[in-house]
C-alpha cells in the first residue's frame, strides 16, 4: 500500500515556488546540501582525534556550556514555509545559518592539524550560499549581498578546546543541514509528482 506524502501549499509565492529556474535551484541546493551532510562524518572523523567526541552521541547535549564558553553562537531556526513563516524569511535565515557554520569553520580551521576536508566542507557551503541567495534574490526582486565570513572570535585555550569547537560545529552543521533538506523538500515540486507516481 502506498502513501503519498505531500506538502502543504505555499501560500505565498507559489507562483514563483512552480517557477522552472527557481525548481533547478530548489534541486541543486538539496544536491549540495546532501553532499554536505553525507561528507561531515568523513571530515569529522579526519580532524577530531578525541575518542570520547563522537558525531552521532546521546552525549552530545552535555557539550551546552563548553559551546558558550568557547562562543560558538546557535544557529537560527529553520521553519518550513507556511502560512506563518514567508518564502523570504525561510531562504534568509537558511542563509544566515549557512554563513554562520562557514565562518565558525573558518575559525576553528586555523588551529586543526588535518583541514582538507574543513576547506572543502566549507567550500561546499559557500556554493549552498550562492543557490539560497539566488533563490532570495528572486524573491526580493533586488541584488543580496553575499557578506564575505569573517572568522569568529573564539575562545580556544588548547588542543582540547579545538577538538571540542570543531566537534559542536559539526555537530550542529549536521542538524542545521537536516532542518535545511526539510525546508527544501517543501518547496521541491518534482517530490510530488515522484509521489504521485
Amino acid at each position: 500500500m502506498a502513501t503519498v506524502a505531500r506538502s502543504a501549499p505555499l501560500p505565498e509565492g507559489s507562483a514563483l515556488v512552480e517557477d522552472p529556474q527557481f525548481q533547478e535551484m530548489v534541486q541543486r541546493s538539496r544536491g549540495l546540501v546532501e553532499k554536505i551532510l553525507l561528507s561531515i562524518p568523513d571530515t569529522h572523523k579526519s580532524c577530531i582525534h578525541t575518542e570520547t567526541l563522537q558525531l552521532n552521541s546521546s552525549e552530545n547535549a552535555m557539550f551546552v556550556l563548553m559551546a558558550k564558553k568557547i562562543g560558538i553562537p546557535s544557529a537560527p531556526v529553520l521553519r518550513v514555509v507556511s502560512e506563518n513563516v514567508s518564502l523570504q524569511t525561510s531562504l534568509t535565515q537558511m542563509s544566515e545559518g549557512l554563513q554562520l557554520h562557514r565562518a565558525l569553520l573558518s575559525s576553528v580551521s586555523e588551529r586543526l592539524e588535518n583541514k582538507n576536508k574543513v576547506t572543502d566542507l566549507m567550500a561546499d557551503i559557500r556554493d549552498l550560499i550562492i543557490q539560497i541567495n539566488k533563490m532570495l534574490k528572486m524573491v526580493q526582486k533586488e541584488a543580496v549581498v553575499q557578506p564575505t565570513p569573517t572568522p569568529m572570535a573564539l575562545h580556544l585555550l588548547g588542543e582540547y578546546d579545538v577538538q571540542v569547537a570543531a566537534h559542536l560545529i559539526l555537530v550542529q552543521l549536521q542538524a542545521f543541514g537536516q532542518d535545511t533538506v526539510r525546508c527544501l523538500r517543501s518547496l521541491d515540486q518534482s517530490n510530488e509528482e515522484e509521489t504521485e507516481s
